[in-house]
């Protein structure tokens, strides 16, 4: 049996990114992070559900699905990934609100590598698997997306 360290660190890019796709990609694979991609809520839970994520990031509006729904989803996994808002009106006060209620940051888009390449290590160090938790982590993750 495998632990969550057993394997490579791993993301979900939750939404489209259009434009800034090819980007988010280079900088993962640059880190060798193993990126899952998701446009939509459906495939985002379904991914959440059999990969162990450290974290996601995700447009603030996904059509019927929005950061804080994202949030409120992730809570309910063990361990619960870190998560990153990005949007094309990122300002201080959603940079504050997002703090704020637990996500850990937000990137303004268009995207600049550098700077997702500092968040997105930044969020993996605050990533934290605590003693105990690995072993059943997965199968808290399916409960927790059933439930």
């Amino acid at each position: 049996m495998h632990g969550l360290n057993d394997y490579p660190v791993s993301a979900l890019l939750a939404g489209r990114f259009e434009t800034d796709r090819l980007l988010v990609h280079e900088v993962f694979g640059r880190q060798g992070w193993r990126l899952f991609e998701a446009p939509d809520r459906r495939r985002a839970l379904e991914c959440l559900g059999k990969h162990p994520v450290q974290v996601v990031v995700a447009e603030s509006d996904i059509p019927g699905w929005n950061w804080k729904q994202i949030l409120s989803e992730l809570r309910r996994l063990a361990p619960a990934p870190q998560l990153v808002v990005t949007s094309r009106t990122a300002d201080d006060y959603l940079w504050a609100e997002v703090l704020n209620v637990g996500g850990f940051d937000v990137l303004a888009q268009p995207l600049e590598r550098d700077e997702v390449a500092r968040v997105i290590a930044s969020a993996r160090r605050h990533f934290d698997v605590r003693p105990g938790q690995a072993a059943g982590a997965q199968a808290a993750r399916a409960a927790a997306i059933v439930a």
